[in-house]
């Protein structure tokens, strides 16, 4: 059962619910009682929250795509704006194919940009990274908090290969933004990083699977989430070891912080290891504000406001501290101080 599947047939039956070991923290077909019609596609015009960086833009409007069939790597330093917007209250799948070229290296800056009330976008991304590319992908997922965004990237790595990725999130009604991997080993490396900023009554699900296939892989990721008010933030990230992917390296850490009674954070971090030559370590916490680094702040004059939205952001920006690209790190950064500023109580 899938979204697309139930686009497809008009059928919320079909939907993934809590029934699904994967989605069982992201039910849709509780919340999906009928599937949105089809819409047609709508002009939105340039821009998105990563004008300010010079780019070539792709655009799914309401799920279609025209003009373009690929987003293709040509040079050493290639940049792409991937925008998908929803401007009604509808539903389309679509599929968009990523290729990063032999020795080639692509910035692609991925937005979801819900503007209309009760808008569903279902995206699957066909990502391969030849040998000896580089890709490094930027995910901003701003929402409306009434929209239901699900996102399924599925990545092919050539030998050598470089696939790093930052997806930030600010939630919506239901939103699933997940990843697949398959790592050859052969020297490829991925940084597989993430950061959920909820308030209100959003909910955000990063879900991840890299699987590692043969010898001398590595892998590492970080997620951080911070959830307020009725939020819920869910991280689920498998990292797979197959028989004979000796000598691979992978670590996981997964973090969070609940500033309300009332918010939930489901993390399940998973190491499958079938090889017996790994390093391989996972960890999770999950907890509040240090009240003694408060404490120790407001005794130096800080009002206490202040000192919970430093403390906050000083907690997410490790996250973005390692996105490659400064531009991209500074206009992430600038989201989560708006983000942080705007929840009540930081």
């Amino acid at each position: 059962m899938s979204l697309a599947t139930a686009i497809k047939l008009g059928d919320p039956t079909q939907l993934p619910s809590r029934r699904d070991e994967d989605w069982r923290w992201t039910d849709l077909r509780g919340l999906i009682r009928q599937i949105p019609p089809s819409a047609e596609w709508a002009e939105v015009g340039e821009g998105g929250p990563f004008a300010a960086i010079e780019a070539e833009e792709f655009v799914v409007s309401n799920g279609h795509i025209e003009g373009w069939n690929a987003v293709v790597s040509e040079g050493p330093a290639d940049i792409a704006r991937l925008r998908v917007v929803a401007t009604e209250a509808s539903s389309n799948p679509a599929t968009v194919f990523v290729t990063v070229r032999a020795g080639t290296s692509l910035l692609l800056l991925e937005t979801y940009e819900a503007l209309a009330d009760g808008a569903l976008t279902n995206v699957a991304l066909e990502v391969e990274v030849q040998a000896g590319g580089r890709l490094e992908r930027v995910v901003l997922a701003a929402d409306g908090p009434d929209s239901v965004t699900v996102s399924t990237a599925k990545v092919a790595l050539g030998e050598g290969a470089i696939f790093a990725q930052t997806v930030l999130t600010s939630g919506a009604r239901r939103q699933r933004l997940e990843t697949q991997v398959a790592h050859p080993g052969a020297f490829a490396s991925v940084r597989m990083d993430g950061a959920y900023l909820l308030a209100d009554k959003r909910h955000a699900d990063i879900t991840t699977v890299v699987t590692h296939q043969g010898v001398d892989g590595t892998t590492e990721q970080l997620v951080k989430g911070v959830v307020n008010d009725q939020a819920r933030g869910v991280f689920q990230g498998r990292i797979v070891v197959a028989h004979g992917a000796d000598r691979t390296d992978a670590r996981m850490g997964h973090h969070a912080l609940i500033l309300s009674d009332k918010a939930e954070v489901d993390a399940k971090p998973e190491l499958l290891i079938n090889a017996d030559d790994v390093a391989c370590a996972h960890g999770n916490t999950v907890g509040a504000l240090d009240e003694e680094a408060i404490f120790y702040a407001r005794q130096r004059g800080i009002p206490e406001a202040e000192a919970r939205a430093m403390l906050t952001l000083a907690f997410v920006e490790e996250v973005i501290d390692r996105i490659g690209h400064d531009g991209a790190r500074e206009i992430a950064r600038a989201w989560a101080h708006r983000q942080l500023g705007a929840s009540d109580g930081l």
